[in-house]
């Protein structure tokens, strides 16, 4: 999200190699260093574990088409907040914005955060608290040094990317260079109807992030059709690795090595190349998780800062540190709650479990409601020049919206308070906006988005 309000719209700078780097390189993030595990403690065979990584991808696919043709409609730097406002009201708009800050995006800091916590300990172990201990420490770090002003530069986060790519090739060849792990069956959890809902929740939040691509579509080079390209090819690309590396967990570990595991790739490696593999692997995820971090604390923040600039009650956030070049206050209060975050998953005992639990219920119903959108606006703008419209329709967006639903009730049902507190943080924006509204908080956009 921009930096700065502006008389200058965004212009088109990106190529279709450019939006599948974005979109490639935000979706694979730690997450297939962590929740490959728990998706195998719920599988009641090896197949079905890697069934449900193809599942996942259809899935994706199908959600990829209906962003597509949104975005191609509607390029907007707004990405699901100008769909949600333009279907269905700028106060729905305003609770995607405000459960991006509270929930979304501070809940995948708090989870990252406890990635590099389980990978860290690996390498320098500090009781059974390293975890939570590193993970608040991560988010202190990255807060505090985005808060002076500390930029993503290009190169660096190249390094970092590279790190990750690097970590997942030498995880793929170790695990088929080993010989095949004995293999006894993870006992699966309830029946099977929720073993599948509770596995493609990880798999999903796994794939999360492709929408991400609905931010830039006001950016992208030549016909308007590049973005549905780019969305398209870059699923299949990481669908392709994700399934690679689950094969190679399967091969080197088991499936109920796989389940007893909280660091996968460090117990792969070391089963391959001893204790100095372990150190390494874990070196390569702590540091492009630390990218993963560091980028979703930059763009949460930006958020937080347009949401203040639109809403009188919540002008704190909205103001930009003109030295630091960085909206300062957004950032502190979104650090905040992420270490909130931290210390509810550690008083759980389930840290990154229960930060997956505080996201899924609500990250699913906006997933919902922006399918919603698609046939909202088909109807009220039937006339719209639509470059790229969804194959299928409207069989298509009633799969998508299908599969969101069950997920959303998958992860209502079959996890623990964690779904409950997300929840009830969305409610209390619905509540705080009531409040605001009563006495003229909002204020109209400056410039729109």
């Amino acid at each position: 999200m921009p930096g700065s309000l502006t008389e200058a719209a965004p212009g088109p700078t990106l190529r279709v190699t450019d939006v599948m780097a974005i979109v490639v390189g935000t979706v694979i993030g730690a997450g297939i260093f962590r929740t490959p595990s728990l998706v195998a403690a719920n599988a009641a065979s090896e197949p079905a574990a890697i069934l449900v990584w193809a599942a996942g991808g259809a899935i994706s696919l199908i959600g990829a088409l209906c962003y597509a043709e949104l975005a191609t409609t509607y390029p907007n730097a707004g990405g699901e907040y100008h769909y949600l406002a333009r279907a269905l009201g700028q106060r729905l708009a305003f609770l995607f914005a405000w459960a991006r800050i509270t929930v979304i995006q501070t809940g995948s800091i708090a989870l990252l955060a406890f990635v590099i916590g389980d990978y860290a300990s690996r390498l320098v172990p500090l009781g059974p608290q390293a975890p939570a201990v590193y993970a608040a420490l991560t988010v202190i770090a990255v807060t505090g040094l985005n808060a002076l002003g500390v930029r993503q530069g290009k190169r660096a986060q190249n390094v970092l990317t590279l790190a990750e790519v690097l970590g997942l090739a030498l995880v793929v060849v170790a695990g088929f260079l080993l010989a095949p792990s004995p293999t006894a069956p993870a006992a699966p959890a309830g029946s099977a109807t929720s073993a599948f809902g509770a596995m493609l929740i990880f798999v999903l939040l796994t794939y999360g992030g492709w929408n991400e691509a609905a931010y830039v579509s006001a950016e992208v080079r030549g016909p308007r059709r590049n973005i549905a390209r780019a969305l398209l090819w870059s699923i299949l690309v990481i669908t392709g690795l994700y399934v690679l590396v689950n094969l190679a967990y399967l091969r080197g570990l088991g499936l109920a090595g796989m389940a007893e595991s909280s660091a996968l790739a460090a117990d792969l490696m070391g089963r391959a190349a001893g204790a100095d593999g372990a150190r390494l692997i874990s070196l390569l995820i702590v540091t492009a998780a630390l990218s993963s971090v560091n980028a979703t604390v930059f763009t949460g923040a930006r958020t937080a800062y347009a949401l203040g600039r639109d809403f009188r009650a919540l002008a704190f956030l909205g103001r930009w540190h003109a030295g630091a070049g960085t909206p300062v206050n957004a950032l502190l209060a979104q650090g905040g709650v992420a270490l909130a975050l931290v210390l509810f998953g550690h008083a759980t005992r389930k840290g990154f479990e229960t930060m997956v639990e505080y996201t899924a219920p609500v990250f699913w119903l906006f997933f919902l409601l922006t399918g919603v959108s698609l046939f909202v606006l088909r109807r009220r703008e039937p006339d719209a020049r639509r470059p790229f419209s969804v194959p299928l329709y409207p069989l298509t967006p009633v799969a998508f919206c299908a599969a969101c639903a069950y997920l959303l009730y998958s992860s209502l049902v079959h996890t623990g308070a964690g779904a409950l507190v997300g929840m009830a943080v969305l409610a209390a924006g619905a509540v705080g906006l009531v409040w605001m509204e009563g006495r003229g908080g909002h204020a109209a956009p400056e410039g729109g988005r």
